[in-house]
């Protein structure tokens, strides 16, 4: 996947994931604060307008920066800012990249797992984000194309979400909850599985 694919790709799968705003709002007030809907509005479409207005020529290391950017500029949320670090992590890992592939993917989503984990001093079972992000590289890594790693990637972070239904939250507000965070499906680890479906979507109409 070249730039301007990646750019319409990237577009196409944010679109679709604001769709998904009253969902995540309804798992986040069940565990925190309930902001995480907006969070993902406002950040998704400041990356597809700064997406619209970036030069033509820029590589995908510029790509990811200026989606890191626009994100993290959107609104001031915690969550904002982890998925913003993240994105540039995995703009660092990319800085030779010209043709995104399933390695370079999966190189990515590991970036930006491990600066996430780093920043939020979280790990696997802690019941965020990266419980879905983490398996969903794993998938990548091993996949032989795009498409059947994608596929994985997403049972991979569907299977993850489910199992978050079984822990205990241990980082944010969510934590405060302690056992009673039990039972209930984490919304940071959904919102990943949300953007891998929209993706998948957004990928499929691309490769047209």
């Amino acid at each position: 996947m070249h730039s301007s694919e990646l750019i319409s790709t990237i577009q196409r799968s944010l679109t679709e994931l604001v769709t998904y705003a009253d969902e995540l709002r309804d798992l986040d007030q069940a565990l925190g604060d309930g902001d995480l809907g907006i969070t993902i509005s406002l950040g998704a479409n400041a990356v597809i307008e700064a997406l619209g207005e970036i030069p033509d020529g820029a590589t995908p290391a510029e790509i990811a920066r200026a989606t890191a950017k626009a994100f993290a500029n959107a609104n001031p949320s915690t969550m904002a800012a982890l998925v913003a670090g993240g994105l540039l992590a995995g703009s660092k890992a990319w800085a030779d990249v010209e043709d995104v592939d399933v390695a370079a993917a999966a190189t990515f989503v590991r970036a930006a797992g491990d600066n996430i984990a780093q920043r939020g001093k979280t790990q696997l079972g802690d019941k965020t984000i990266l419980d879905a992000i983490v398996p969903a590289a794993d998938a990548l890594a091993g996949a032989p194309d795009g498409a059947t790693g994608l596929a994985a990637a997403i049972a991979a972070a569907d299977k993850a979400v489910v199992e978050t239904r079984d822990l205990q939250s241990r980082r944010g507000r969510a934590s405060w909850l302690q056992e009673r965070s039990i039972g209930l499906q984490d919304p940071g680890a959904t919102a990943m599985l949300r953007f891998l479906q929209s993706w998948q979507r957004a990928a499929a109409i691309t490769a047209r």
